[in-house]
């Protein structure tokens, strides 16, 4: 547990902005070589995630280079018209684009790509930022229920449930739209003053931004890819590949990227943290946490068991990050069926809006809005945190319940 602890804490601070990896790739290999745990049991959870991690890697180069096409520039020029200088507009279409590209292209896009771009878009306007600054934050993680693609704990999950693509899509539609719903009406209830501020007159709207149809069209392609992908029993990681191939191959040949740039966009430092951490978590679960776990977890697929199951992944998601939660929880509930292993993704996707530590994604954000200049109150961020997580959570779930008895597990 002191090494994870240890990990968790490196990779909130970063001090001097160095890779979470830099602590996590040592700390593995010292539980391993401590006996911590044995190296077959590290080796067995670096199979399971390889190709998670691979599935990550080329979605986040199709999302930079989706960027580098122009997408999130136009994303921002359609934010700022259909604002129409109006605050509660600007947040409307903040919660549209970011559930979207969170769902699309993951919530790494939406922290990393799309808040720059919405922070831009309130200076020119001239509205108070924090309200859609807050949104970017907590649209990466509660909008990243609806697709395996979205967030990486989803690719864990999606594994672990044995579900097709589009079943795990029909299953988590209904609770990805509430939740999203349920975070619009406390946003709009928790920054009344700041959305109810008039304006002079309306900020610029900024030109037209042409819309990048190579780019939209590969996305489209590769989701289609996805689902036909699942249908026929090949993983979709192969049609995430190929999107990512055919965005970067266009900017290398275009002069717009270079080879290294490629490898860069796919995070190979994050990607050597996550199958480092899964070691290190590995070595907690073999020392007893998967234990006490067990015996606190509900049994059942009712109603209540679901909501208490997503209440105790959200809990130990803030306690320990959603990453080494979801890691813990999956081999704790697949077994149960994929209606559970759907209920601790709701709680570990929903419940870090909770806590700046709840999530690595949260993190990040942080650090990009104060690079950008904007102060990131701890007591705000948890006030409102306190109200949207249980009001997402709980209609969420009960979203799922639902979409288990119409659709089936």
């Amino acid at each position: 547990m002191t090494l994870l602890v240890a990990v968790l804490l490196f990779a909130v601070a970063r001090p001097r902005g160095l890779p979470e990896a830099v602590l996590a790739v040592p700390a593995a290999a010292l539980a391993v070589g401590a006996g911590i745990v044995s190296p077959g049991h590290a080796w067995e959870e670096i199979q399971r995630l390889g190709p998670v991690v691979g599935f990550l890697a080329a979605v986040l180069v199709l999302a930079h280079f989706c960027d580098v096409e122009g997408l999130f520039t136009a994303c921002g020029a359609w934010t700022a018209r259909r604002a129409a200088g109006r605050p509660v507009r600007l947040l409307t279409a903040v919660f549209v684009l970011a559930s979207l590209i969170t769902a699309v292209l993951s919530l790494d896009a939406t922290v990393v790509l799309l808040t720059p771009v919405v922070l831009a878009t309130a200076t020119r306007m001239g509205v108070e930022a924090r309200p859609h600054l807050y949104a970017c934050a907590h649209l990466s993680n509660t909008a990243s229920l609806l697709l395996p693609v979205s967030n990486l704990t989803n690719l864990l999950a999606f594994a672990a449930s044995g579900l097709t693509f589009t079943r795990f899509a029909a299953l988590m539609a209904l609770p990805w739209l509430v939740a999203i719903i349920a975070e619009y009406l406390v946003f709009r209830r928790f920054f009344d003053r700041e959305l109810a501020t008039p304006l002079p007159s309306p900020g610029p709207a900024g030109p037209a931004e042409p819309l990048p149809l190579f780019a939209l069209v590969t996305v489209g392609c590769t989701l289609a890819g996805f689902v036909v992908a699942s249908a026929v029993g090949i993983s979709p990681a192969w049609a995430a590949l190929a999107g990512a191939l055919v965005l970067a191959g266009r900017a290398l040949a275009r002069r717009k990227a270079t080879p290294l740039t490629v490898v860069r966009s796919a995070a190979p430092a994050f990607l050597a943290f996550v199958l480092a951490l899964g070691v290190v978590v590995r070595a907690v679960v073999d020392h007893g946490l998967a234990d006490a776990l067990r015996r606190v977890l509900p049994g059942g697929t009712g109603l209540l068991a679901l909501l208490a199951v997503a209440v105790l992944a959200a809990v130990l998601a803030n306690l320990i990050n959603n990453l080494p939660a979801v890691l813990v929880l999956l081999p704790l509930t697949a077994g149960a069926g994929p209606g559970v292993v759907l209920a601790v993704l709701i709680g570990v996707n929903i419940g870090p809006n909770l806590t700046y530590a709840g999530s690595l994604a949260t993190l990040l954000w942080r650090r990009i809005a104060q690079q950008q200049g904007h102060r990131i109150g701890l007591g705000e961020f948890t006030r409102l945190g306190l109200l949207a997580v249980p009001a997402a959570l709980v209609p969420a779930v009960a979203a799922l319940w639902l979409s288990l008895n119409v659709v089936g597990p």
